[in-house]
Parts: structure tokens; sequence; C-alpha cells
């Protein structure tokens, strides 16, 4: 155990005390032969932000999109171990088949960015769009969407919801409800111009950099976005300025990607003549002008792998990725975090292999840890939103 895990033990989900202090090769061993026992009834989904020691067990890893992808290809596995962050465990127990049980690691591991919209303020906001004159009342103006892309309203909707993947079901389920959709960082676009062809605006939450960067990279210009604060009355914004706006962008952020600065740019290019810079569009939007591109996880590693021999990149995105990505390519590529003290995502990195352990014995045994359940009364629209993001690509 290092020493950063021993300071945040306690901001973890308690393990029983024979799960505490085990040796890295016990903790291997032991992880390896619950797989072996489990078989087929198992799947482990990895996150890219997760530990190495972690993902080295998992059977599929990926962003959110691709993980999400992968649910439907394994209809007979009983279990779905999700290792990653607990809005990503509710959309898999959305998307999987009947029967199946997908679980969590730790409990404890959550995200602030999906924890900075919650349902009644999201309410809020529509109540005060409802009173701004923006929209109307449920039915929304588009009613039912179908999920085919070719599929297009007569009449365009006043405003279309769209949540990050990175948002609790409930947010999602609202989505889903009034004719919008859920979105990956490997769908963003594509999926903002899905709603642009459906509405006449769209209310883009939670994280306002994924919004804004990806907006502008389409051509919207920013005095045609506004910035939603929900503890400000009616957004801190008048009813023109909506109006006039072609994308209300939530306040939120991730916390790790709004750590790079221009700065960090700057010196790495003075450092590294010829550097190329890649950052995930959580960033803000000077660091993602600042840089010479940007994407999603799946879109940096495609990008980096695929340059010239000799190439030197620096990535802007969670540190766990950097390295796996970094020690990949060399000696032929070279790969240094933009953040010299690297960006970790504290939530992803509570999963740990003790917990993994721990979660595997227990279903060997006959015993179901942390298993994640969305509510039947909000699964039905969630999974509307979800389906219609995985037909957008």
């Amino acid at each position: 155990m290092t020493a950063y895990e021993r300071e945040h033990l306690g901001e973890r989900q308690p393990l029983p005390e024979r799960y505490i202090g085990l040796s890295d090769a016990e903790m291997d061993a032991r992880i390896a032969a619950a797989k072996r026992a489990l078989g087929r009834r198992l799947v482990i989904l990895g996150h890219h932000y997760q530990r190495d020691e972690v993902i080295t067990f998992a059977d599929h890893t990926g962003d959110s999109y691709k993980l999400a992808q992968q649910i439907a290809k394994h209809p007979d596995a009983e279990f779905i171990v999700f290792c990653g962050v607990h809005f990503m465990a509710e959309s898999a127990d959305v998307l999987a088949a009947p029967g199946q049980q997908v679980i969590l690691p730790d409990l404890a591991a959550g995200c602030s960015m999906a924890d900075m919209v919650d349902p009644e303020q999201l309410e809020m906001c529509w109540t005060d769009l409802e009173q701004m004159g923006i929209v109307g009342p449920l039915p929304s103006a588009l009613g039912p969407v179908p999920s085919a892309l070719g599929s297009v309203p007569f009449s365009k909707a006043p405003v279309i919801p769209v949540t990050y993947i990175n948002s609790a079901a409930a947010i999602k389920a609202f989505c889903g409800e009034r004719g919008g959709v859920v979105c990956t960082s490997s769908n963003a676009a594509a999926t903002l111009e899905w709603a642009w062809a459906r509405g006449e605006r769209v209310l883009f939450m939670p994280d306002q950099h994924l919004g804004r960067n990806t907006a502008y990279k389409l051509g919207v210009p920013l005095d045609d976005m506004v910035v939603w604060d929900p503890n400000e009355i009616w957004g801190g914004l008048t009813p023109d300025s909506v109006a006039r706006a072609r994308i209300i962008l939530w306040k939120g952020h991730c916390s790790v990607h709004t750590r790079f600065t221009v700065r960090q740019i700057e010196q790495l290019r003075a450092q590294h003549p010829g550097i190329r810079v890649i950052v995930h569009p959580e960033v803000t939007w000077e660091v993602a002008q600042a840089a010479d591109d940007s994407g999603s996880t799946e879109y940096i590693i495609r990008q980096v792998k695929q340059s010239p021999a000799g190439s030197v990149w620096a990535v802007g995105t969670e540190i766990h990725l950097v390295n796996r990505l970094a020690d990949e390519v060399q000696p032929e590529r070279t790969v240094l975090s933009l953040d010299q003290f690297g960006c970790l995502c504290s939530t992803m990195f509570r999963v740990s292999p003790n917990h993994l352990l721990w979660i595997l014995e227990g279903l060997v045994a006959g015993e179901t840890h942390n298993r994640i359940t969305v509510p039947a009364d909000r699964k039905h629209w969630t999974r509307v939103a979800l389906d219609r993001m995985l037909s957008i690509s």
C-alpha cells in the first residue's frame, strides 16, 4: 500500500479486515483464481482512468461509450463488474439484460462533475425556461422522438436537453422523457448535430467545457452560448439572452481536466520544440484553443499510436491513461503529461485491487456486494436516452 493510499484509505468503502494489507502478489493470484472460478458468468469492464493494478484484470477497457457498447455483447454474463465510477455502473444496469447484475467494487467511487447537476436543480431550470417563454410544459413540443437518426420531426422543439454520460440516471431519464439524449466525449459532436436537427437550441449538462469546445468546433460562435448557473435566479440569465442562444451550458466542470493550463502548454512547447499537444475536450476553451488537437480518450490513444515514429506528445487527460499510453508507444514515440505533477482522478482511484478481490471472492461464495440498480420508475426513460446515444456515431 502506497503512502497516498494510506492517506486516502478513509475515503473509500470500508473492507473486511482480511482484505487489508495483502501483498500485490497474493491479491493478483487470488483475483486471477476468482476470475477462473467464475468463468463466463463474469465480465469485468475497466475505464481508461483506472489504475494499472485493476485494469490488468479487465476483460474490456475503454471510455464510457466503448464500454457501454460492450454490455450488449455479453448477454450471457451473470455478473458485470464495472471498474469505474457510479454513473457508469448505473448506465450499465440500464443497458444490461434482464437478470444480469451490475457491481461497482467501491460504492465511494463517484464523480464530482456528475454531482454538479441534481434532479431538483434541473426541474427548476426547466420551470424557469417555461417562465421565460422558452419551453412549454410536458408533453414537449417535440413529443416522442424515435431513436433512428433519420427520424427528424416536422417542427423543431424549442430546447433539446443533452446530458453528458457523466451524470446520474435521474438526469438521463429527464432528458429521455423530453426528447433528449445522452452523449459521451466520443460522440458529442454528432449528438449536438442530432439535437440541433430536432431543436432550436440545446441545454447541455453538466460539463460546460465539453459543450463549449464541441459546439465551437462545429462552428457555433461563443456569443451564441450562455452559461446557466443553477444557484442563480433564472440561471443568472435574461429571457432575451437565452432566446438568442444556440446552446445553454450548465455551470459544471471536471476537477481533473480544468487543472490543465495554457501556461503548461507554453512551457512544454519551449522545452520540446515540435511537440504535439492533445487534450480531452473537458479542458477549458482557452486550453483547447492552445492545443493542437482535442478528443475523447479513445481518440487520443488512436492519434498517438498512429503518429509517425519519433513523435513527441503532451497529453492533457488523467494520469493513469497517460502513463499507460507512454509505456505502450515507447521507444518509437514519447508521451508526456501536460501537467508535470500528473492529474489524478481521485474517485476512479478508489477502486482498488483489494475491493475487486473482495467483490470477486464474494461472487464465488455466492454473495453479491455493491449491486447497482436503477429504480424502475426512471429506468425506461434512462434507457430511451441511452439507446439514442448508442444510435449516434
